[in-house]
């Protein structure tokens, strides 16, 4: 056979070892897929994630976190407080325990988890304390 008459061939839409693996299930369930070229089992799941995809991510906003702590009934738990005579900060602790004088209330937050220093809400979020 000649060169010419053999059509050149893509490879990336047979299902060939150079083709990219797709993933086997809808990205929604999990569940496998019938078709090689779907991403979703069904319309629902596939409107359920263009849904998912538009809703915008909240940011939080640290008055209706403190109004929620609060309900919940734990405000004062994640709340950093500062001692206003040796300057040392505490979480949850309105007393300090070597000045025994009470402290005033900095803002929201707790322990980084990595190097367990304290961390305000407002700081993470950009905002003036």
């Amino acid at each position: 056979m000649n060169q010419s008459q053999n059509p050149l061939r893509d490879g990336l839409r047979d299902a060939s070892e150079t083709a990219p693996q797709k993933l086997s299930g809808c990205l929604v369930c999990g569940k496998p897929l019938t078709d090689s070229r779907s991403t979703y089992c069904s319309p629902a799941h596939r409107q359920q994630a263009y849904r998912l995809r538009q809703r915008a991510s909240p940011t939080p906003d640290e008055p209706d976190l403190r109004r929620q702590l609060q309900r919940q009934r734990r405000l004062t738990a994640h709340t950093i407080y500062e001692c206003s005579n040796c300057q040392e900060r505490f979480v949850g602790e309105r007393r300090c325990p070597d000045c025994h004088l009470f402290a005033r209330a900095v803002g929201l937050g707790g322990h980084c988890p990595e190097c367990e220093q304290l961390v305000l809400i407002s700081y993470l979020l950009g905002e003036e304390v």
